[in-house]
């Protein structure tokens, strides 16, 4: 998949570069080389990324933690204008949240480019699934394709191209109103924060390197969006008076259908129907 997808690796990357010049001791090179764990924050309102490095680098540097977190806050505050806001939280965490335009941004790529188009598709390892959730899994990607073919119908969205046999290439010809006019994410159910954090997660994980369970994670985004179509509808009452935030509706469904079918072909080995 493109790498300009992972939120979670363009944040380690901005850390990274941030390290590469700034210079506390002649300790920090060498641990600056090294990984660092960045964890994604629990709070389905936002999308945090709290990192521990400060508190890391403080126990072989003769800086105080709270100085180095300054520091690295510093630099990461002038570069990551319109991607992220930082601070430090005490006693030394570095706390970064995704802004609501590149979140809007990112929404966007997921639903004009599908996940795992770049270079080559690997080939997924065929595995030993649980029958009822490899159902749940195909039962939402197949939901989101009929929602969005749905949608076009109803006039919310226009689509370039609609093929009842391969929705894989569904591209929309204006931008989804990811944002209100304070530029603020539409977005204020529970049920649709919850899904926005599990397609970050899930695509965090496509770059991952490690050990991951394609068949939880897939699992994961199935649930939240099961949650959310069952709390936050599209037509009815919510498209006569606030036909944006069903066409954000619709963006994330189609954000949905795009990640759950790279999950399902490229990582669990099998079809991703368009309809059951």
């Amino acid at each position: 998949m493109s790498r300009e997808i992972a939120i979670k690796g363009l944040i380690y990357r901005y850390i990274l570069y941030v390290l590469s010049f700034c210079n506390f001791s002649g300790e920090f090179v060498p641990i600056a080389s090294r990984k660092f764990p960045l964890y994604k924050g629990t709070d389905d309102s936002r999308v945090l990324y709290i990192s521990g490095l400060a508190l890391q680098l403080a126990k072989s540097d003769h800086y105080k933690t709270m100085d180095i977190a300054n520091g690295i806050v510093s630099h990461l505050s002038a570069m990551g204008d319109g991607v992220f806001q930082v601070e430090v939280v005490h006693p030394g965490w570095i706390h970064l949240e995704l802004t609501h335009a590149f979140l809007a941004a990112w929404l966007q790529n997921l639903v004009v480019k599908s996940v795992g188009e770049d270079g080559e598709r690997e080939k997924a390892k065929i595995t030993m699934l649980n029958p009822s959730s490899l159902f749940m899994i195909q039962y939402a990607h197949a939901r989101c394709c009929s929602l969005v073919r749905l949608a076009h119908h109803e006039g919310l969205i226009k689509l370039k191209e609609v093929h009842q046999a391969n929705l894989t290439s569904l591209v929309s010809v204006e931008n989804i109103p990811w944002l209100n006019d304070e530029q603020k994410l539409r977005f204020t159910h529970p049920a649709e924060g919850r899904l926005i954090t599990e397609l970050v997660e899930a695509v965090d994980n496509l770059e991952c390197s490690g050990t991951v369970n394609w068949e939880k994670v897939a699992l994961d985004l199935s649930r939240a969006f099961e949650a959310f179509w069952c709390r936050c509808r599209i037509l009815g009452e919510v498209k006569i008076t606030s036909l944006e935030l069903a066409q954000a509706r619709v963006g994330l469904i189609m954000a949905t259908q795009s990640v759950l079918r790279c999950l399902l072909v490229d990582k669990l080995g099998v079809f991703a129907p368009l309809e059951l």
